[in-house]
């Protein structure tokens, strides 16, 4: 036990380790053919990220990511793939934002009820892609990215002047919630940071438990594993396909809320889109792990963030993206070496125990004999 917990830790350490050194070396490469010195952007990078002012601003981005790449890993638990992430978070907001602008309840009522339609709207929306794959056979990423369409094809009919949207110079958005209805912050310095980090605190406790601890998360992940191996043992492959899809709506519909309730208090032509596509790469990076996640939300937000600062020290803007695309990469393919090289060492040791055993039993046939 001893032993097979040393080599778990090996391998669990390695992949990371592995992933980290490759991305550093494909990205210096990148910046030296640019005639760069990356050693002075990785500088410039970390001296800016590293300030106060880009720790909240890394913290505040890095909650919706870490709420999409939630919704994302539910999806891939279950071997699914929802990328109608992006337009399920964007009809759930807006419609939580047109009810929080049309009411004036007290706050500890409406911002719940904010919240509860974003979730609803998540859910329903996401639902209509689980029952065309269970009743019509059509494949989750088609009717996702369909859906994406018709959602912001939805927003953007909704959101005109006289309809439900009020125009304020270029921009139209949806009448503002009240004060009473704004979240809290927490008091950092210099900038605060929104308090709707508690809701994702909260998603990633419940997906840890509910996935990780329950019955319906163990049926979740067998299903994700083997459809007939799941269906032998009883549970209904369908009924979980359509459960999985609406709890990956659910959390998706609380994407823009800490974009609604602690930023723009309204949904406008102008509220964060594409979040939900970030939401995959994060989801991948961080394996689906809720810690995972939320590590690779935040090197997101980071290198967002610093991403601007090299733009000053005249390096080309694609840079980061580059960077973002080259981790996604690593860490994938680091992960599936160091899964391969395991699986390989574990067949070899077993090979080595059987052979043992079998010449351990010919020793003791050849003494009796």
């Amino acid at each position: 036990m001893k032993k097979l917990d040393k080599d778990r830790l090996v391998l669990a350490l390695g992949a990371p380790l592995l992933a980290i050194v490759a991305a550093l070396v494909i990205t210096s490469g990148v910046i030296l053919v640019t005639g760069k010195d990356p050693f002075h952007a990785f500088y410039v990078m970390i001296d800016f990220g590293s300030k106060s002012d880009s720790q909240v601003w890394i913290i505040n981005k890095a909650i919706p990511y870490y709420l999409s790449a939630v919704a994302v890993a539910i999806g891939f638990r279950m071997n699914l793939f929802n990328i109608g992430v992006d337009g399920q978070y964007r009809i759930a907001a807006f419609f939580a934002a047109v009810v929080g602008g049309a009411l004036t309840l007290p706050g500890i009522f409406q911002i719940p009820l904010m919240i509860v339609v974003a979730m609803v709207v998540g859910a329903i929306w996401s639902s209509i892609a689980g029952l065309l794959k269970t009743t019509r056979g059509i494949h989750e990423v088609v009717t996702t990215i369909m859906l994406n369409f018709i959602a912001a094809s939805t927003v953007g009919f909704f959101l005109q002047d006289g309809r439900l949207a009020v125009k304020d110079g270029n921009l139209f958005h949806t009448a503002d919630i009240p004060a009473s209805s704004h979240f809290f912050f927490i008091p950092t310095d210099p900038d605060p940071i929104y308090g709707t980090i508690v809701i994702g605190v909260l998603v990633g406790v419940a997906y840890w438990f509910v996935l990780g601890r329950t019955r319906f998360g163990f049926d979740l992940r067998a299903v994700g594993q083997s459809e007939s191996a799941a269906s032998a043992s009883g549970v209904s492959v369908k009924r979980m396909v359509v459960t999985s899809m609406v709890l990956s709506g659910t959390i998706a519909g609380l994407v823009g809320m800490p974009t609604l309730l602690n930023a723009s208090y309204n949904y406008g032509t102008d509220f964060p889109a594409g979040i939900g596509f970030t939401g995959i790469a994060i989801a991948l990076l961080g394996r689906n792990h809720p810690v995972g996640m939320a590590l690779g939300a935040l090197l997101w937000g980071f290198l967002e963030r610093t991403g601007t600062q090299l733009e000053f020290e005249e390096y080309a803007q694609e840079i980061v993206g580059v960077m973002q695309g080259v981790i996604v990469l690593c860490v994938v393919i680091a992960y599936e070496v160091v899964r391969r090289y395991g699986l390989r060492r574990q067949q070899r040791q077993v090979g080595e125990e059987l052979a043992a055993q079998a010449r351990t039993s010919e020793k003791k046939a050849e003494v009796s004999a």
